[in-house]
């Protein structure tokens, strides 16, 4: 490998690039950098990669690149608020999102509403299930700007640092939200640190990076768009298909300029990125919609399963939880709240109260989610009956000690929701009940329109209804 002064690559050298100063005698551009550094920068060896010719695709330009960064525009921005209304559905006004404290990212805290009862299966399906079918177009996106991001020399001026830092946190932050996330929801959590924790901070390194790069990029976007030719581009056959004009970038352009022949046409390639998507979203979407549940292949196997009614997902069984079968032995519910203190309620007395059935999914933070109809008491009548008619809060507990989320608190209006229950029964349909099964939280668990799945608390012990 031999050193290769600025003059003799694309790039720095005697063009007449328009970001260029003033020329140093020589004829060498300086970039905003002075005039020793820029030549200390020349003189360092070329790495393979950095060296335009190995990049040959006639495919890449800025008009692909473009179509793929506008696909991308439409659907991250839904990615990134669905994630960040799941964390504002775990309540993190009473510190039971994770992280907990996080300063000035602290978003602000609204009553998560209980209304349609199918909302945070909507938000969480689509955060999971389009981030997943957006990834063919990430990976093809970051293929075809690949050659920029090995551009030599690496910053040509203070603009373009910032645009390069701004890449690495896109780009970091997309990949690192895409793997972990990915494996969360296979359970894979082999990469030894707290997944909520570490995708709630890469998400905002992703934002940052993300609205920086818009800013700095849309209006190249929208120029490419405009003058790209998209009837030529999307017509034209292999045979056909040539290099996109150069653009204004020496030495950091996308144009190859010792194209290799084309072996697929744009508008192929655009096809099987586009079908890719489509088959990820086939693939996926059974985890949400319960008609499509057999199209699922990509749903975690080996999960835990009920039978009979009880027949859908369990995260967390009672084995792991430490519940054993005799939980139901002397079970007691307390109540606690009301001015008369503490009310207990076996099983059969809970049994004998009025009851209530409501058909509602429930949604983990996964994205799968499962539509069953369950039966019990109404949230709102043990309040009342603990003499805590309209409370503001009601604080759950669960008979698993050590859960990350034995204890749970629910906001005044999912506690007063008609279809919030403490479930006792549960089934496909009316016609089809029976006891909940210990997986799925025997004796009795909660169940709120809307809430994330993990809140809906199994083996519950006590509620403590909590006046304003």
């Amino acid at each position: 490998m031999t050193a290769v002064e600025p003059t003799d690559r694309p790039g720095p050298g005697t063009g007449t690039d328009a970001e260029g100063d003033a020329a140093d005698g020589s004829g060498n551009r300086h970039y905003g950098f002075p005039a020793p550094l820029f030549r200390a920068l020349g003189r360092i060896p070329v790495p393979p990669p950095a060296d335009p010719r190995t990049w040959r695709s006639p495919l890449r330009g800025r008009w692909l690149t473009s179509v793929l960064g506008l696909v991308l525009l439409v659907g991250l921005p839904v990615v990134i608020l669905t994630g960040l209304l799941s964390y504002i559905a775990y309540g993190p006004q009473f510190g039971q999102a994770i992280p907990g404290d996080v300063g000035y990212l602290r978003l602000p805290p609204f009553d998560w509403p209980t209304s349609p009862s199918w909302l945070y299966r909507l938000t969480q399906g689509l955060h999971v299930g389009l981030g997943l079918v957006l990834v063919p177009v990430i990976l093809t996106k970051l293929w075809s700007v690949v050659p920029k991001l090995f551009a030599w020399p690496p910053v040509r001026s203070l603009a373009q640092l910032l645009e390069r830092i701004s890449l690495l946190a896109l780009v970091g932050g997309i990949l690192f939200e895409l793997v972990t996330g990915i494996m969360n929801i296979q359970y894979d959590y082999s990469f030894g640190f707290d997944f909520y924790t570490a995708h709630y901070w890469g998400a905002w390194v992703f934002i940052a990076g993300f609205l920086a790069h818009v800013a700095i990029k849309l209006p190249t976007m929208v120029r490419a768009l405009r003058t790209g030719a998209p009837g030529r581009w999307l017509h034209d056959t292999t045979a056909e298909t040539v290099p996109e004009p150069p653009d204004d970038e020496p030495g950091h352009s996308l144009v190859a300029v010792s194209p290799s022949p084309p072996t697929m046409s744009r508008r192929t390639l655009i096809g099987a990125v586009a079908g890719g998507s489509a088959l990820v979203g086939v693939l996926t979407i059974g985890t949400t919609v319960d008609a499509l549940r057999p199209l699922a292949f990509l749903s975690p196997r080996g999960r835990s399963y009920g039978t009979g009614p009880s027949d859908f997902q369990v995260n967390r069984t009672a084995f792991a939880a430490g519940v054993g079968p005799g939980i139901g032995d002397g079970y007691a519910l307390a109540l606690r709240g009301g001015p008369a203190g503490e009310v207990r309620l076996d099983r059969a007395a809970l049994g004998a109260l009025p009851q209530h059935t409501a058909t509602l999914p429930i949604a983990c933070v996964e994205g799968w989610s499962v539509t069953r109809t369950w039966t019990g008491v109404r949230l709102r009548d043990l309040a009342a009956l603990a003499g805590v008619p309209a409370p503001a809060t009601a604080f759950v507990q669960s008979l698993e000690r050590a859960g990350p989320f034995a204890r749970v608190t629910l906001q005044g209006n999912q506690v007063l929701d008609p279809d919030a229950l403490l479930a006792l029964r549960v089934g496909e349909d009316a016609g089809a009940m029976a006891d909940l099964s210990l997986d799925h939280g025997f004796p009795a668990r909660v169940i709120v329109p809307a809430l994330p799945g993990v809140h809906n608390t199994k083996w519950v012990g006590a509620i403590d209804f909590r006046s304003a």
